[in-house]
C-alpha cells in the first residue's frame, strides 16, 4: 500500500507487517492534511477526584496501539481513508501537572470538612478554573482547525473534562446533534468541588452552554448523586439507560440487541459519542480514576456502537477518556487502544456516502 508521507516521497506501508512505533496512533503513516479522520490528544487530568494518571493516556494508548492488527470485520478497509495523529500540545500536560497540585490541596481540604469559600482554597480554585478554561480554548481551537479543513475529529483524553472544547467546536458547525454518553457516571454536577470545568461536570456544562446539543443519551450510568438523578429525570433532553435497569431487562430475557435498538432509536440523526472507559466493567479498566462495579462488556459496547453506525446516523465526532495506564499492568492501555480503533472505524463507516 502506497501512502503519501510528504511532498517529496512516497513510502510503502505494510498493514500486514510489524507495527511501527512512529509516534502515531496505531503506527499509521497518514498525515492530518490528507486523512479523513484526525485524532487530537488531550493529556490533562487536573480535577480528577480519586485516582490520577489519565494525563499519560494518549502516549500509553499510542504505544499499545502498535500491537493491533488492522483487519476490522465491522468496517472492512475504511481505515484506508486515513486515521491521522495531530501533534500533541504537551504544554497542556505541563500545565495539568502544575495545577494538579492546587486541585489536590482543594480536594483534601474539602474531604477534611472545609468549604470552597474558605480563604485557603479560594485562590487555588480560581487558578484551576482559569487553567481549565484555557485548556478548553486550546482544544476548541485545535478541533475547529481540523473541522474547517473538512476532517472528522476524535479526541483522546485525559480526563472527561477534555472534550468540552471539541463539542463546542462541533456546535459551531452543526445546527443540532445528540450525544451518546457511555459512562459509569452522569457527569451532571454543577462545578463539582468548586471546579467549574470538573471531569464530573462535563455534561452539565455541555447542556448549559451548547444549545445545539438536543439530546443526551446516557448508557451504563450507575454511580451518581440525588441532584444528578433529579436533573436527569426532569430535563427532557436527557434519556437514561441505567446500568442496573439494562441488567434487569437481561435477567428477564430481553436481548442486548433489543436494548441497543431502543438506545439507538432515542438518538437524533447526527451523533457525537463520548466514551468514558469506566462505562465498561472493571476488568477492562482496573486502574481508571473512579472505577465502579457493573458496567458493559467490551463486546456489548462495540455492538451498540456498530448499531449506531449501521442505523444511517452520522457519527460527527467522538472522545475516549479516563483511560489510566499503569506501569505494572498494561490492560487499560490495551483496552483503550482497541476501543479507540473501533470508534475510529465505525465513525468512518457512518460517514460513507
Amino acid at each position: 500500500m502506497l501512502v503519501k508521507t510528504d511532498d517529496m516521497e512516497q513510502k510503502i506501508f505494510d498493514p500486514n507487517g510489524v507495527g511501527v512505533a512512529n509516534g502515531a496512533y496505531f503506527g499509521l503513516p497518514f498525515e492530518p492534511e490528507t486523512a479523513a479522520l484526525v485524532l487530537i490528544s488531550a493529556p490533562w487530568d487536573v480535577t480528577v477526584s480519586y485516582g490520577a494518571g489519565t494525563t499519560y493516556a494518549p502516549d500509553a494508548i499510542i504505544e499499545a496501539s502498535t500491537q493491533l492488527d488492522f483487519h476490522e470485520p465491522l468496517a472492512a478497509g475504511v481505515w484506508q481513508q486515513g486515521i491521522a495523529t495531530a501533534d500533541a500540545d504537551y504544554t497542556l500536560q505541563e500545565e495539568s501537572q502544575r495545577l494538579r497540585n492546587d486541585a489536590t490541596k482543594v480536594i483534601e481540604h474539602l474531604e477534611n470538612g472545609g468549604t470552597t469559600d474558605d480563604d485557603y482554597v479560594v485562590r487555588k480554585i480560581r487558578r484551576v478554573n482559569e487553567g481549565c478554561a484555557a485548556m478548553n480554548t486550546s482544544i476548541r481551537q485545535q478541533a475547529a482547525h481540523w473541522l474547517a479543513d473538512g476532517k472528522i475529529v476524535g479526541l483522546v483524553g485525559g480526563d472527561h473534562s477534555t472534550p468540552y472544547g471539541l463539542i463546542q467546536a462541533l456546535g459551531e458547525q452543526h445546527e443540532k446533534f445528540g450525544i451518546l454518553h457511555i459512562d459509569a457516571h452522569r457527569d451532571l454536577r454543577n462545578a463539582y468541588e468548586g471546579f467549574e470545568f470538573s471531569h464530573a461536570s462535563i455534561m452539565y456544562n455541555v447542556l448549559r452552554d451548547i444549545p445545539q446539543v438536543e439530546r443526551l443519551v446516557q448508557v451504563g450510568v450507575r454511580d451518581f448523586c440525588e441532584q444528578e438523578a433529579t436533573l436527569a429525570a426532569t430535563d427532557s433532553r436527557i434519556v437514561s439507560f441505567e446500568d442496573f435497569a439494562l441488567a434487569a431487562e437481561t435477567f428477564r430475557g430481553v436481548t442486548w440487541d433489543e436494548q441497543c435498538r431502543r438506545i439507538v432509536d432515542s438518538l437524533p440523526e447526527k451523533v457525537y459519542i463520548s466514551f468514558d472507559i469506566d462505562g465498561l466493567s472493571m476488568d477492562n479498566c482496573p486502574h481508571t480514576g473512579t472505577p465502579v462495579t457493573g458496567g458493559l462488556g467490551f463486546n456489548q459496547a462495540v455492538w451498540l456502537l456498530n448499531m449506531v453506525a449501521n442505523s444511517g446516523r452520522q457519527i460527527i465526532g467522538f472522545d475516549l477518556v479516563e483511560v489510566c495506564p499503569a506501569s505494572e499492568d498494561r490492560i487499560d492501555a490495551i483496552v483503550g487502544a482497541r476501543m479507540l480503533w473501533k470508534l475510529c472505524n465505525l465513525t468512518l463507516k457512518s460517514n460513507r456516502p
